[in-house]
């Protein structure tokens, strides 16, 4: 019955910043796998970054130095920031959480529930 509600989705310009939040209708314990994944029409959904259940970050190559994750001090909401940004960053963005652990914590497998998206339009 975990419920992911994403926000901050918007259209920016090439260079510019936003952020996403994930807003998690359960407490996220430290078990808690957490991640953001994004998808265009004709491509699969992949990953782009997680905070896994040890605390450490796992980024997708294209938007190491550039995005970043992140919890907040209860563990219930997900954060991603985002800078540079370019019109390959376009998408919908998905939250996803797994109550027991995931890994790799890339892999769209490893997550048992879904928000329902947030787009992201940079142009």
């Amino acid at each position: 019955h975990v419920q992911l509600v994403e926000s901050g989705g918007g259209s920016v310009q090439t260079g510019g910043s936003l952020r996403l939040s994930c807003r998690v209708s359960e407490f996220t314990s430290s078990s808690y796998c957490m991640g953001w994944f994004r998808q265009i029409p004709g491509k699969e959904r992949e990953g782009v970054a997680a905070v896994n259940y040890d605390g450490s970050a796992t980024y997708a190559d294209s938007v190491k130095g550039r995005f970043t994750v992140s919890k907040d001090s209860a563990k219930n909401i997900l954060t991603l920031r985002m800078s540079s940004l370019k019109p390959e960053d376009t998408a919908m963005y998905y939250c996803a959480a797994e109550p027991v652990g995931c890994w790799p914590p890339l892999l769209r497998s490893a997550y048992a529930h879904w928000g329902q998206g947030t787009q992201v339009t940079v142009s």
